[in-house]
């Protein structure tokens, strides 16, 4: 599986950006796919996560600002972020989780796509 993610970029406060994850590959046996950020000194964290049955769930800090969906015919999932502020600060990462019968379960990850907020 590999993944391109791509739509970072630098904003002020208040705008928004949308991120875009493309995968190709094994993507019939994706059980989910999620977008982490990263900052500095710190753990990856989750922001979002779309399940192959198109349950979403999210961080408590992105509720009501950030939204996850997937087009299927693109095999892409894109993280709209809106209402942005300094600390969404991070760099984002695509990831997706592989599963069959006959594999254990396997993360993937872009290389990630660096968003910078300005206040």
């Amino acid at each position: 599986v590999q993944l391109v993610e791509s739509g970072g970029g630098l904003v002020q406060s208040g705008e928004s950006l949308r991120l875009s994850c493309v995968a190709s590959g094994d993507i019939i046996a994706l059980v989910s796919m999620s977008w982490y950020r990263q900052t500095p000194g710190k753990q990856r964290e989750l922001v979002a996560r779309i399940t192959g049955g198109g349950s979403t769930n999210y961080a408590d800090s992105v509720k009501g600002r950030f939204t996850i969906s997937r087009d299927n015919a693109k095999n892409t999932v894109y993280l709209q972020m809106n209402s942005l502020k300094p600390e969404d600060t991070a760099v984002y990462y695509c990831n997706a989780v592989h599963r069959t019968l006959y594999t254990p379960i396997t993360d993937y990850w872009g290389q990630g796509t660096q968003v910078t907020v300005s206040s």
